[in-house]
């Protein structure tokens, strides 16, 4: 039986969200994760106390996911075989650690 491989976190931007990185770097350990790229940083005029993601639409090979904390909100691109269900509490357990 092989070990499952862990997923991949793209750097490519300098700046993301406070509290984010954490988040995405727990979330490629979970099965089914391929890799996580952050995209762009954005400004909304509602606001979010807390830091939420949650799965925006599909993309070729999984999920825009968005993130958002205060005014601030930034894609995330996903790539995994998971369906849109299974995303969601991946993301909810890597959220809970």
């Amino acid at each position: 039986m092989t070990k499952p491989t862990e997923g991949r976190l793209v750097w490519n931007h300098s700046t993301h969200i406070s509290g984010l990185i954490p988040i995405l770097e727990r979330l490629i350990k979970q099965n089914g994760i391929q890799t996580v790229t952050p995209g762009v940083l954005g400004r909304v005029k509602g606001h979010c106390p807390h830091l939420q993601l949650r799965v925006s639409v599909p993309i070729r090979g999984g999920f825009k996911v968005i993130a958002r904390h205060g005014k601030t909100v930034q894609e995330v691109f996903i790539l995994t075989n998971l369906d849109k269900e299974q995303l969601e509490e991946t993301i909810s357990v890597a959220m809970r650690k």
